[in-house]
């Protein structure tokens, strides 16, 4: 089915893309990958940049050959099988609404420093409801919104920047000039090599949410002009404001006086008596995880459509409109019920939460070797949209998210999440292996019951009918 777009322009995609990326990760995570890899924390953010570069050009192949494809699960359908389709979009669709409910949790424990007296699952609904509704405004108008949330992280990032370099010149009142003494005094890389195959993890997550563009892209009415202008754009900027962010923090503090409970950038200003940068700090994470979850919110109203629309999700889900309105719904009551899950079972969701990161990794690895099937089946593609140094590129990509991904049993606080989206993984396996079953036993009875039999028939596969619509319409 195809969809009337929005017109969304290389810019707007590329503020969505920002928007979904720089989150709570960056702001607050980034504390965890310094210290481990110490001022060689620069490399890895070098080198998972690169790799993000792969990863979207790839996928800006396959949307700008594919122009009537939905997302990146349906080139899986379409280069592996439905099966790994199937899969990969259940568990990224879960993965992100398990995480989103986890922001709206942190965000409403930040807002209770402003309002002690309101109880956390009564802000946490507040906040996924609010997000839910304003996703039901469209494309276009959602657009706007996410710019101006974007900018507000940007120019905050831009701001620190700025200030920051002021402090090291010694240009603010009652400041000596740091020059790079305190850079000087850090061990290039304390941990060796296993400590900077850490961080990459972490930074990996930092970059995590990029995807968007793909998702987004069906909201465009140009793709092969606009989504590659978007990926140029979106990894422009966040190298740059990622770069040039931790070179300030690693000129002003030293990485072990950073703390995974404290953004590095509060720690770095406080360090200089700037008192008021908490304060401001708390308003710039609230927009930049509000920020990211209106993106994520667009990302997997999206997904859901496409699962929906092949058949491999309930078909009462299914929209005839633009918006996907009853995916967004879902995916909205979704997020309150793991929200709630949080509070009354905390063990059980925490093992929930870990899987997030599994999730996304576990993506871009089948993103990878979708793209290498399809450079198989169809050969180099005409155009500028194509992944250059192919398939050097591809298999450099797929080695590093591999090894990332195999690593995490053996980083601190990592193993749960493996255990978790290996459990994801096997869980939505075993679900589409039932289907498969389901959807046999029809087939097999269809050609064995006679006609005067079929309501009978229609009664016990009523599930199966529930998840492929269409197919009864073919009968």
């Amino acid at each position: 089915m195809k969809h009337k777009t929005k017109g969304l322009s290389a810019g707007r995609l590329t503020m969505m893309a920002l928007g979904t990326v720089i989150g709570g990760s960056f702001f607050l995570g980034s504390s965890v990958a310094i210290q481990a890899a110490g001022p060689a924390i620069i490399l890895s953010y070098l080198i998972c940049a690169v790799m993000v570069y792969f990863i979207l050009f790839a996928l800006s192949e396959m949307t700008v050959s594919n122009p009537d494809s939905a997302s990146f699960r349906t080139f899986a359908s379409q280069y592996i099988n439905k099966g790994t389709g199937f899969v990969v979009g259940w568990v990224y669709w879960t993965g992100m609404v398990i995480s989103m409910s986890s922001e709206a949790t942190a965000v409403s424990l930040l807002f209770r420093t402003w309002f002690p007296t309101v109880s956390i699952p009564l802000l946490g609904t507040g906040l996924i409801v609010g997000v839910t509704l304003l996703n039901l405004l469209g494309a276009k108008q959602l657009s706007h919104l996410e710019s101006v949330l974007s900018a507000i992280k940007i120019v905050a990032i831009i701001g620190f920047i700025l200030l920051g370099g002021l402090i090291v010149l010694g240009a603010l009142p009652g400041i000596r000039p740091l020059g790079n003494s305190i850079l000087r005094s850090e061990p290039f890389l304390p941990g060796g090599l296993k400590s900077l195959a850490g961080s990459m993890l972490i930074v990996l997550f930092t970059y995590a949410g990029f995807e968007i563009i793909g998702l987004a892209a069906s909201e465009t009415d140009n793709k092969e002009k606009n989504v590659p202008r978007a990926i140029h754009l979106t990894v422009f900027w966040l190298v740059t404001l990622y770069i040039l962010c931790i070179s300030v923090l690693l000129l002003l503090v030293p990485t072990n006086s950073l703390s995974e409970d404290v953004s590095p950038m509060v720690t770095a200003l406080n360090r200089y008596q700037m008192s008021w940068a908490g304060t401001a700090m708390t308003i710039i994470l609230i927009s930049a995880i509000l920020s990211t979850m209106l993106a994520a919110m667009f990302g997997i109203g999206r997904m859901l459509r496409s699962l929906v629309e092949e058949g491999l999700g309930p078909g009462f889900l299914r929209d005839k409109t633009d918006v996907p309105y009853r995916g967004i719904l879902f995916s909205g009551l979704s997020m309150m019920m793991f929200l709630y899950v949080g509070l009354f079972l905390p063990e059980f969701y925490l093992f929930l939460i870990s899987s997030g990161g599994f999730a996304l990794l576990f993506t871009y690895i089948v993103l990878m070797f979708t793209h290498i099937r399809f450079r198989k089946k169809n050969g180099k593609p005409e155009g500028s949209c194509r992944l250059c140094g192919f398939p050097y590129s591809s298999l450099f990509t797929m080695a590093g998210l591999l090894i990332a991904i195999f690593s995490m049993p053996f980083l601190k606080g990592q193993t749960l999440g493996f255990l978790a989206g290996i459990a994801l993984v096997a869980f939505f396996t075993a679900c589409y292996g039932i289907l498969k079953a389901v959807n046999k036993r029809k087939a097999m009875q269809g050609e064995e019951l006679p006609k005067g039999t079929l309501k009978h028939r229609r009664i016990l596969t009523e599930f199966s009918e529930e998840l492929h619509p269409d197919e009864e319409k073919k009968q």
